[in-house]
């Protein structure tokens, strides 16, 4: 039997499948150990993708060549483009998936790649010489040998769950825990911590009464998440339900808040405050007399559904008696309780940019052993571990994204450089470059770095260079071509804004926020005629255009701002200086300087409690 692999991945979630697909396909002979084969990249939680920021991200790994906006497009039914009241930095793609379909994707997915092969069995202990990473010992006591590592092992690593009183060791509901991993990385020196997540009950659908909840539609038409031109819906679709608490049902569920393991000090790990618990929110909100609920189907053709925002951990018998006190929900039966997990992380802070372990080398974290949370924010992080793990055991340069290049680039600079002390999850407003890194321009960003890395093959690379030579020609159309009074301002006197006196560039009209480019095309034949010659997906084109012509001057000042914030990262840091010997620094810059070992001033910069005054004193110290 085969033994010896150039990679080895711990995990077979979101980040380790995305991890193991991307050193593969890269060329790396990969091993991918999962404790159960029937269930690789598992909907653990909610069935669904993407949502606000966290749908940029699934563009992302598109754009780089990953396949979690392919399967999660072959297993959609349903798609919602998110935040289409606000500017296009906010507009976020989300997707409600079929569960199981999108599991058995996945594998089929992976299978398909010819240099990553399979294991099912417990990794429980690595193998380490001189500080670098050789292996893995399974629980069946078989060795497998690697030049690299990387620990995928999401919410297994000594796995609690908690509902009420009930305690069940296990990585997720029927699914054993991964014991070994956590004590021997804390017994070489790694700092560990215990985190907390939960996931709300699953519903009988035959038992709901879906006339008293309120409908919710999916886009149509539906739109997607992958750039690749083939990838698109082809499940049929189904609806999501809205539904609300009430006073009832906070009062049924503060009579089990005595035997809450939140609050009688049984679950010591941290929650996400983004995604609190339902008793979480009436202790947060207490004025508040109801929460919003959304029932969402399981899949195409299961009668199961997700009650998104009941996460708990109370007793069974109170959270039936509460669910029961919601409309629609009077006579509902439940498949499983919802649930609390508590699990071991490893503080990020301990890692290079590239995911590698500052203390032992060729040893990679991704996913939620580094305190993330959510499918999304896991994936991206395997991708570039699978990534770097490949170009690092090849003697490549590694691939750092920047905070101006990608939210995948702000996911692991905020977590490498800031650390966690709470399960981190992506928001539109921790990126500040937001306007750059739209959704609808990820491939412009990344498909030429995808290309390079052999994850983007020819023939999608040939579209990628078309549609943008397309949106080229097109905005380059609309700047040069004007257009007449008496042909636009009839439409400018419809939607009350200023008439003109004179012919002005189409640009100029549309730059009008009254305006949409559909309005134009409607009107003027010439422009009509130029969108006619394109041959790929008109509506993504039309968007890029419209969107890059509205925004140029926003788009122009963000870029000249990261300019500016790039030329700080071209001054570098010593790399094993004693920051206590500047006593011109603050204690507390000292101790993070000295614990995080930042490679450049801009990195130092975004380190919380380094001041700008202590930013000053460094470039004072490095002659500048």
């Amino acid at each position: 039997m085969k033994d010896t692999f150039d990679i080895i991945v711990i995990g077979a979630g979101h980040a380790g499948s995305e991890a193991a697909a991307a050193a593969a396909r890269m060329g790396s002979e990969v091993l991918l150990i999962t404790l159960d084969m029937t269930k690789i990249a598992q909907m653990s939680c909610n069935p669904a993708m993407g949502g606000i920021a966290k749908g940029q991200i699934i563009r992302e790994i598109d754009a780089l060549g990953g396949l979690s906006a392919i399967v999660t497009d072959k297993t959609m039914i349903q798609f919602r483009m998110l935040n289409k009241s606000k500017g296009p930095a906010m507009w976020s793609p989300r997707a409600q998936n079929d569960r199981l379909k999108f599991s058995y994707e996945w594998r089929m997915q992976l299978e398909k790649i010819p240099k990553l092969f399979f294991w099912q069995d417990h990794a429980k202990e690595l193998i380490i010489e001189n500080n670098t990473v050789k292996g893995v010992v399974t629980s069946l006591g078989v060795k497998f040998f690697a030049k690299a590592v990387i620990i995928t092992a999401g919410t297994f690593l000594n796995g609690v769950i908690h509902i009420g009183n009930t305690q069940i060791k296990g990585g997720r509901m029927g699914d054993p825990a991964s014991i070994g991993l956590s004590q021997q990385l804390a017994q070489l020196g790694i700092e560990t911590g215990r985190m907390k997540t939960g996931t709300p009950p699953r519903l009988d659908g035959r038992t709901i009464n879906f006339d008293a909840l309120t409908e919710q539609k999916g886009d149509n038409p539906p739109g997607k998440f992958s750039f690749d031109p083939d990838s698109k819906m082809i499940l049929p679709e189904r609806s999501c339900w809205i539904t609300y608490t009430n006073k009832q049902t906070h009062l049924e569920l503060q009579k089990g808040f005595k035997f809450s393991p939140l609050f009688n000090g049984t679950i010591k790990g941290i929650g996400p405050r983004y995604c609190p618990s339902i008793e979480d929110k009436l202790v947060t909100f207490p004025d508040r007399d109801q929460h919003q609920l959304f029932l969402e189907p399981e899949g195409t053709e299961t009668i199961e559904y997700y009650l998104n925002g009941f996460s708990s951990s109370l007793p069974l018998d109170v959270q039936v008696k509460a669910l029961r006190k919601i409309p629609g929900l009077e006579k509902v039966e439940i498949f499983r309780p919802a649930y609390a997990i508590e699990y071991d992380f490893f503080q990020p802070t301990q890692l290079y940019h590239t995911l590698e372990s500052k203390y032992i080398r060729r040893l990679f974290f991704a996913g939620q052993v580094n305190g993330t949370t959510g499918y999304e924010e896991a994936a991206a992080q395997g991708l570039m571990a699978g990534i770097n793990a490949h170009l690092i055991i090849n003697n490549q340069e590694p691939v750092i994204l920047g905070r101006d290049q990608a939210y995948i680039g702000v996911l692991i600079d905020d977590l490498v450089t800031k650390g966690v002390d709470e399960p981190y999850r992506m928001f539109t407003s921790r990126a500040e470059f937001r306007i750059l890194l739209r959704q609808d321009n990820a491939d412009y960003r990344l498909s030429p770095l995808g290309y390079q890395l052999g994850l983007i093959n020819e023939e999608r690379y040939s579209i990628f260079e078309k549609k943008y030579e397309q949106i080229s020609n097109l905005i380059h159309f609309i700047k040069q071509t004007s257009i007449s009074p008496d042909i636009v301002n009839p439409l400018l006197k419809e939607k009350n804004t200023t008439p003109i006196n004179q012919s002005v560039k189409l640009e100029r009209i549309l730059l009008r926020p009254q305006i949409l480019l559909s309005d134009l095309i409607e009107i003027f034949p010439p422009l009509k005629e130029q969108i006619d010659k394109i041959t790929l997906n008109r509506e993504e084109i039309l968007q890029s255009v419209e969107i890059q012509i509205k925004y140029e001057n926003y788009i122009e000042i963000e870029k000249m701002i990261a300019e500016k914030i790039k030329k700080l990262e071209h001054i570098p840091l010593p790399e094993n200086f004693d920051y206590s010997r500047l006593h011109s620094l603050s204690t507390e810059a000292k101790q993070k300087l000295n614990k995080i070992k930042p490679k450049n001033i801009a990195q130092a910069s975004r380190i919380p409690g380094v001041s700008p005054s202590d930013i000053n004193n460094l470039l004072i110290f490095l002659g500048r």
